[in-house]
């Protein structure tokens, strides 16, 4: 159908030989996050992007060069 994407015409799976199903499913650890020290307007959390003030960082990011 034209104009639907289809995932087995993108250049990915010619990057990786179209085989994806050698590659082993991905695992992660996260830890768990205490419900303390939280911001207590929900307007504020929204604009920091947070819940958790402790989680509210700086961003020290830099462009691509």
């Amino acid at each position: 159908m034209p104009g639907c994407y289809r995932p087995e015409d993108t250049c990915e799976r010619e990057k990786y030989g179209g085989d994806f199903d050698r590659f082993p499913i991905a695992m992660c650890y996260v830890p768990w996050q205490c419900f303390r020290n939280l911001y207590e307007n929900e307007f504020t959390a929204l604009a920091n992007g947070t819940l958790f003030k402790e989680l509210d960082l700086k961003w020290y990011g830099r462009s691509c060069k």
